[in-house]
């Protein structure tokens, strides 16, 4: 009968790790165990392809985005440090995230981590702005065939124009936080299941 730490030593830098995600190190270990699952092959990381089989991802119609953000600059494999630092922007807030060191760097959960992440999943050409035409992109992806595409297009006509307060035609990242400033993404944005 080994301890739960034992446990933890398969897990390579499981403290620095746990430090900069948050999560527990029983939400470590059951996320190494979901990796290595994932991991059929046994190769040591994922792939794309290895993601696209995750059911809730597959008929996410942002899902292809999602795992986008798992593989930042183009790159093909994923290791287990990789995918808990994406999933922790996932993590719902801590209670206590006030009283957190000043110098400490801001938490992969915190609300500006998560509106960066929602972010860069409509800024695809990652120039730091949401064009008109990358609002129709997702709009297109989330509602499918239900609206015209002239009522998409007017949708993200409308989108962009309230949120752009510089009259550029597109969204920065600074609008995009203001125009969803009343919205509780720290919950929006949270899978308790992985608390």
């Amino acid at each position: 009968m080994g301890s739960r730490s034992s446990h933890a030593a398969i897990i390579p830098d499981v403290d620095s790790i746990r430090r900069e995600t948050g999560f527990s190190q029983a939400s470590l270990l059951r996320l190494h165990h979901r990796f290595r699952a994932l991991d059929r092959n046994k190769k040591g990381y994922l792939s794309r392809m290895d993601l696209q089989q995750i059911g809730a991802l597959a008929v996410n119609p942002l899902g292809d985005r999602i795992i986008d953000s798992f593989f930042p600059d183009g790159s093909q494999r994923l290791d287990f440090p990789g995918f808990v630092r994406v999933l922790a922007h996932f993590r719902p807030v801590d209670e206590d995230a006030g009283n957190r060191d000043p110098k400490a760097p801001e938490p992969l959960n915190s609300r500006m981590n998560k509106l960066r992440f929602a972010f860069q999943l409509y800024d695809q050409d990652r120039d730091g702005k949401i064009s008109r035409h990358e609002m129709l992109q997702v709009l297109r992806l989330m509602v499918g065939v239900q609206v015209t595409e002239e009522q998409l297009e007017s949708i993200a006509d409308r989108t962009v124009q309230e949120a752009d307060e510089d009259g550029d035609g597109a969204v920065s990242f600074l609008e995009f936080t203001k125009s969803l400033e009343k919205m509780n993404i720290e919950q929006k944005m949270s899978i308790r299941i992985l608390k």
